[in-house]
């Protein structure tokens, strides 16, 4: 081996493993570290900052790390000075061959003998590696990859027009100074998270992209999709879109994954199946109104799991407090009536079979398959649940003047047996207790409306109210009873109270206890109007 080979060979394994170079005036021999006891030779704790991906000692335990001297060569003729108290860099990444990184927080275990040269891979400095980019966190931390231009110009728009820039500035100086200087430096300050902008760049490297992207998941694909937009790197554009559309994504990963559409613009044609997934195109006119369809399809659900399960699903979707609500879902006030008036319609029908006055045509085999009662029920119970939809929507007060003028039920209900017709109490009792409890704010005339014509029905069936509550909370409901009757003027509360004291002396317990509604009315009626008389005549 001739002397120019020997230098040669030396001066390239200094360049590419970062070993210590030969002793001159300008780098003095470092002294070896000396031995270390027991108690002291037990190995640090990783930096929060360190790379991921640096290659550790798999025997920490028995190898003491090795220090090098608090000065660091980045290249030959360049000293970067680092504190005493860091770590020792990172040495080469050996997971991707043509691609070096240095971690100015990693520590190390042993020195690494350089990757192995691949003539596949463009030229440069040495083997190839004629690029060096300086990573700069924002939040303190730095990474220095040592690349190939070739690669990095194929893949990245961004870094080519750098790199060129760098070379035309470069040749411009050389040709000043006589020194001929290959080596591309390129700084990225104020990377949002170092480590993803890192995997970014090893996917340039990388033969099967989507193996790699399968390895690291969605929530990191989509970090490795804004880095790609952002530096141009057109391959892994397409490879983490392709594989974000073929996998599922939970709702966090959604709300990210809508959070970088709305910042960054993508080709529409490579973006279509997955803005297919995340918005609907179509115009609202064009598309059925699927909430009514959702309400209708439970109304007539003959299943009493299934419409129970749905019931609550579709009112939780329709909520206005629903972190579903969309406008395409808002269910309009006309649909949720149209469907009311439907229910009732039918509760009519039922409660005419129930007396024998339906026409037969009106009825049809699935009608008369089940019980009177579970038919009757059934129907109450989605005019309740329909209720507490119009409710929560603040779009009610309609419905107490369409109870209040069901005369025909009221005929009915008088004549219908106590088994069936305390159904109909159900739905007025949901109507008091909005009205008490502040829910469902109307008019005068339809409170008094709904009073006079269902108060006296409520307190004969009570009873049977007491015996089936179905949900009904009897406590909450004789309160609000009485809070009701208590918003209608004085002589109205009079004729009412007067009608619940002839019956509950009559019935009892059968009857609801008004007992302090009733003594809120005399004070108001009698005792205070007396104090009024009495001041005004002296």
């Amino acid at each position: 081996m001739d002397s120019s080979s020997y230098h040669r060979r030396r001066h390239r394994t200094w360049c590419c493993s970062f070993a210590v170079p030969p002793s001159s005036p300008d780098n003095p021999p470092i002294k070896p570290p000396k031995p270390k006891t027991q108690a002291q030779s037990k190995p640090t704790n990783l930096s929060s900052s360190s790379v991921p991906n640096s290659p550790q000692s798999s025997k920490s335990n028995s190898r003491i790390p090795s220090r090098i001297d608090p000065r660091r060569i980045l290249s030959p003729g360049r000293v970067s000075p680092i504190e005493d108290t860091l770590p020792d860099p990172s040495p080469l990444l050996n997971s991707v061959p043509h691609l070096r990184s240095r971690s100015f927080r990693a520590p190390v275990s042993a020195p690494i003998p350089p990757p192995p040269m691949n003539a596949g891979v463009g030229v440069g400095v040495g083997d190839g590696f004629d690029v060096r980019m300086s990573l700069r966190g924002k939040n303190g931390g730095c990474i220095v990859l040592e690349l190939n231009s070739v690669v990095l110009c194929a893949n990245s728009e961004v870094f080519a027009g750098l790199i060129a820039d760098y070379r035309k500035g470069s040749n411009s100086s050389n040709c000043s100074s006589g020194s001929s200087n290959k080596m591309c430096r390129i700084e990225v300050p104020e990377v949002d998270n170092l480590g993803v902008f890192r995997e970014t760049i090893e996917l340039m490297f990388e033969d099967d992209v989507p193996k790699k992207l399968l390895k690291i998941g969605v929530y990191r694909s989509i970090d490795v999709l804004e880095v790609s937009a952002g530096i141009m790197f057109t391959k892994g554009v397409l490879s983490c879109l392709q594989y974000l559309e073929a996998v599922p994504w939970t709702e966090e990963e959604e709300e990210k994954l809508r959070n970088l559409f709305t910042r960054f613009k993508f080709d529409d044609e490579t973006t279509r199946d997955i803005l297919g997934r995340l918005y609907l195109h179509d115009s609202e006119d064009s598309q059925p109104n699927v909430a009514r369809q959702l309400v209708c399809s439970i109304t007539t659900c003959v299943n009493a799991n299934a419409r129970n399960e749905l019931k609550s699903l579709v009112k939780g979707l329709l909520c206005k407090s629903s972190v579903y609500e969309k406008n395409h879902l808002d269910l309009s006030k006309d649909d949720l009536y149209s469907v009311c008036h439907s229910c009732i319609d039918s509760l009519i029908s039922l409660f005419e079979e129930a007396s024998n006055t339906a026409n037969p045509e009106r009825l049809t085999k699935k009608d008369t398959n089940k019980p009177m009662i579970e038919r009757i029920s059934r129907q109450v119970d989605n005019i309740n649940w329909l209720l507490e939809i119009m409710l929560d929507g603040q779009i009610a007060e309609d419905f107490v003047d369409i109870w209040s003028d069901q005369h025909q039920l009221l005929k009915m209900h008088d004549n219908a047996s106590p088994m069936v017709r305390y159904e109909l109490s159900r739905v007025s009792a949901i109507l008091f207790v909005a009205m008490a409890t502040r829910k469902l704010q109307c008019r005068l005339e339809a409170r008094s409306g709904l009073l006079q014509a269902w108060f006296a029905p409520m307190l004969l069936d009570f009873g049977w109210l007491q015996r089936c509550r179905k949900g009904l909370d009897i406590k909450v409901l004789q309160e609000a009873m009485g809070q009701t009757l208590l918003t209608l003027p004085l002589k109205q509360q009079h004729t009412l109270f007067m009608e619940w004291f002839h019956h509950f002396s009559r019935h009892g317990t059968e009857c609801p206890n008004l007992s302090k509604a009733f003594q809120i009315w005399w004070r108001r009626s009698f005792l205070r109007g007396s104090e009024t008389y009495a001041i005004e005549s002296r």
